[in-house]
């Protein structure tokens, strides 16, 4: 979605097994390459880690990726969002890249550190800064004000074509008032900091020394050293009957029944790490990537070549909202289902307008090896 919403809103083969012996059981990751090898008509291949020698210490909340080549993408291009099929096309086809090691944020960033942030530099967020006239030209000037978008379900079931039937502006809403005005983050510091655009991630990333993890340097992560798998935990959404992440279950988007133990937003770490060590690599909130968004990126690169270190598109490009400068999500959310948007399957792609935050989008970062 694009911050200029916001007014529109309110106005109307082969696996190197001993790598990471530590995260993977052996016996798994030799049932993967069998795996991968049946899925390579589907264009998978195997996961291969780069042999590297794990760091002895780790910078605190951070994790070791190992890096290598991996399958990226889905071919899951007929997911279903408002009954409309094929538009996971934007993460086709899959393709062969390889990523250089790199350190990784265990899970999203809280409220408690983003504060730290915030507490030591006064930075403020898009969310809280008055909208200009020369950005907005065309809206009243009473409805240039601070605030954000909100997810408010509806109180009955509605057409699923229609977003803006469970999307409200809501003023003074950002990261410390969730839910707008005489909203709080008193209790919840270890919930992920939420309406940061993608400037506001920026912003403390650079401040901790860091970095927002490429699309592919997410996507390897969130895999955990596996392939093909449809999940960033393996092929069955709830195995045994459990959880894995924080999504929406009932009737999308007035009736959420909470079956994963939450309903809305959970504080970080609530549900099983993936083969990496990284918890809600699914679900929850939505993550920023450092790429720009552009719909036919994938099937503009060059076929049958590994794609080094991939930073995305030079620009942004979406057909469907042209003139909106985007940036790519990651991961889904509390809000995702596969009613409308089940973008918590792996290789899937979100996008949002850069400037926009929301309170079901926050970040992770990444750190270089040195």
């Amino acid at each position: 979605m694009k911050r200029m919403y916001t007014y529109a809103f309110a106005l109307s083969t082969l696996a190197l097994l001993n790598s990471c012996a530590e995260n993977r059981d052996a016996d798994k990751q030799k049932s993967d390459l069998v795996e991968c090898a049946a899925d390579n008509a589907a264009g998978f291949l195997p996961t291969v880690e780069n042999n590297l020698t794990r760091p002895t210490t780790l910078p605190e909340g951070m994790v070791w990726i190992p890096g290598g080549t991996f399958s990226m993408g889905t071919a899951e291009a007929n997911e279903s969002l408002c009954e409309v099929k094929g538009l996971t096309t934007d993460a086709t086809p899959i393709h062969q890249v390889y990523v250089d090691a790199f350190l990784m944020d265990e899970h999203e960033v809280t409220n408690e550190e983003f504060a730290k942030f915030v507490e030591a530099t006064g930075y403020k967020t898009v969310a809280e800064q008055v909208p200009t006239k020369e950005e907005f030209p065309d809206a009243p000037v009473e409805m240039l004000v601070a605030g954000s978008v909100v997810f408010s379900p509806p109180a009955n079931a509605v057409n699923l074509n229609d977003y803006m039937l469970w999307w409200q502006f809501v003023k003074a809403a950002d990261w410390k008032h969730p839910q707008g005005a005489g909203s709080s983050i008193e209790g919840k510091e270890n919930y992920p900091v939420v309406h940061i655009a993608w400037e506001d991630a920026m912003a403390y990333a650079k401040w901790a020394g860091k970095r927002l993890p490429t699309e592919a340097e997410w996507e390897f992560a969130a895999r955990g050293g596996y392939c093909g798998k449809r999940f960033a935990w393996g092929d069955e959404f709830n195995p045994s009957g459990k959880a894995m992440a924080n999504t929406f279950q009932g009737k999308f988007p007035n009736n959420d029944l909470a079956k994963d133990g939450f309903k809305g937003i959970a504080p970080v770490k609530q549900f099983a790490k993936n083969g990496y060590g990284l918890y809600d690599m699914a679900g929850n909130v939505w993550e920023w990537c450092a790429d720009w968004y552009n719909h036919d990126y994938y099937q503009s690169l060059p076929a049958n070549e590994v794609i080094k270190n991939p930073v995305g598109p030079a620009e942004s490009f979406d057909p469907a909202e042209p003139g909106m400068k985007k940036k790519v999500h990651r991961g889904g959310s509390f809000l995702c289902t596969d009613q409308y948007c089940s973008r918590y399957v792996m290789g899937t792609r979100g996008k949002g307008e850069w400037r926009t935050g929301t309170n079901h989008l926050g970040f992770r970062c990444v750190k270089d090896v040195q």
